[in-house]
């Protein structure tokens, strides 16, 4: 169970490294930087999928070795209470890209399109990636985008991307052995993981072409958007990483199969997956201090939900959500509360941690004023650039999440309430739940028949915080 003083816990983690280690539519994005501001930096930002709040050594991982990221969070910021977009992968992504909370965004949930790719972001929606082009960035995505089918106005191309590499569709991101991947608009086909050939390990392509993108980058500042695929379903990791766990867990093996029938040994492989994904940032941030880039450099890394269960993942075996509780679906902490860390050599602060309650939606706010840029109108997000910077911060009044599956839920938090609302599109004005996560960040015991007034507040917030949508409609909602 995670402690309710969790941040003192996390500080002790830290520094134990530290010494071993020695409104809808978004207004047009502004065109230059306001004069007298420090050169931008580059910004790195690693976006892993499905990865707990627990599942680093740095938040109190003990089963799974994450020594590359334990040293990111030596030699730069852990945040304590930091929340994804969503509980899932497009709208937690869609929130990242606007700057707005999901009762705001336009995708609020996992919606399909067929043959390939989810349902787009609209050509009007302005994200992070168009702002920071038009600040003079250079921008790049690789990993798993999901905001938009191929040839559609969601491509990351035609939504201010210069460049991009990877899945364009999350569905088939479920695989690692894919049949073709895209560059920019392009289809990559991937010979050798045809006909139920495995060659390729599309992760290791995508961190080759990292690699190859940080190198080859010139003077100006860049943008790096890094949605990697992994630890997300299905499980599955060359041997070489999953070898060091086999035979840890009580698995059963397939001799001769391992490789290739890695169900046999799901949570080896869930853990070999999460060693890759930590080897491969290590390869990352290496990379950018030999080129004598780490003092210019911002890299942010997170999760995009929490922790999931699918094709035999073991989430309370490894203490996945941190003790915290719920998962990948769900609007409880777990499902929501993910590890982020902060690495700027010289600006951020090493071996450091913040309670700062903060959110995917505030990254498009905390860019821009590292850019240089005035502040931009219409947006949810608070800027944590003064956290990073060790100055006064302002904080948020509630964070609002809403979610459309599994009857729809509702969650807010303010200050140390948490409220979340089940079953919403069965009963709209159903009753909430209400949290005091300074005394129960658990969340195990519901106080809200005590507190009457806290929760009528949290049900106005509710109603305020969610525009009605056509593509992801509540009860009430008008056409």
């Amino acid at each position: 169970m995670i402690s309710t003083n969790i941040r003192c816990g996390l500080r002790a983690v830290v520094a134990a490294i530290a010494l071993l280690a020695s409104a809808c539519v978004a207004p047009e994005p502004s065109e230059a930087p306001t004069e007298g501001v420090a050169i931008p930096p580059n910004v790195i930002y690693i976006l892993a999928d499905d990865l707990g709040y627990g599942d680093l050594g740095a938040y109190g991982q003990e089963l799974i070795a994450t020594p590359n990221l334990d040293r990111l969070a030596a030699e730069g910021l852990v945040f304590t209470q930091h929340y994804a977009g969503s509980t899932v992968c497009a709208p937690s992504r869609a929130v990242l890209m606007a700057g707005l909370h999901t009762g705001h965004t336009v995708i609020r949930g996992n919606r399909e399109v067929q043959p390939e790719g989810q349902h787009p972001i609209p050509d009007s929606r302005v994200t992070l990636a168009e702002r920071l082009k038009a600040l003079g960035y250079q921008t790049a995505a690789i990993g798993k985008w999901g905001l938009g089918a191929p040839e559609t106005e969601g491509v990351p191309t035609r939504q201010g991307f210069d460049y991009f590499f990877g899945y364009n569709d999350q569905r088939e991101a479920h695989s690692y052995y894919p049949d073709h991947l895209w560059r920019n608009e392009a289809w990559v086909d991937l010979n050798d993981n045809r006909e139920g050939a495995r060659g390729t390990y599309s992760h290791d392509l995508l961190v080759e072409d990292t690699l190859r993108y940080v190198r080859e980058a010139g003077d100006e500042p860049f943008f790096l958007y890094l949605p990697f695929t992994i630890p997300h379903a299905g499980l599955d990791v060359p041997e070489d990483s999953m070898a060091p766990y086999l035979g840890r867990f009580d698995e059963t093996l397939w001799e001769g199969q391992r490789r290739y029938i890695t169900q046999a040994t799901p949570r080896a492989a869930f853990a070999g997956m999460v060693s890759r994904l930590d080897r491969d940032v290590g390869r990352i941030v290496d990379q950018i201090d030999e080129l004598g880039l780490a003092e210019r450099t911002l890299v942010i890394f997170t999760s995009d939900n929490g922790p999931h269960q699918e094709a035999g993942a073991d989430p309370v075996f490894f203490g996945s959500g941190g003790g915290l509780r719920g998962i990948k679906r769900d609007l409880y902490e777990g499902g929501i509360r993910v590890p982020m860390i902060a690495r700027w050599p010289g600006t951020v602060a090493a071996g450091t941690t913040t309670d700062h309650v903060s959110a995917f939606w505030d990254v498009t706010p905390t860019m821009l004023e590292l850019a240089g840029a005035p502040p931009a109108g219409g947006l949810d997000g608070v800027s944590f650039a003064p956290t990073l910077l060790n100055e006064p911060q302002q904080r948020h009044e509630y964070l609002y999440w809403e979610f459309h599956e599994r009857g729809g839920k509702q969650a807010v938090r303010m200050g140390d309430w948490k409220a979340v609302r089940l079953n919403v599109e069965e009963d709209p004005a159903g009753p909430v739940e209400l949290y005091d996560l300074s005394t129960d960040p658990t969340e195990a015991r519901d106080v809200a028949g005590e507190h009457p007034d806290v929760v009528a507040r949290m049900v106005d917030v509710m109603r305020e915080a969610h525009a009605p949508s056509d593509l992801f409609p509540f009860p009430g909602d008008q056409p």
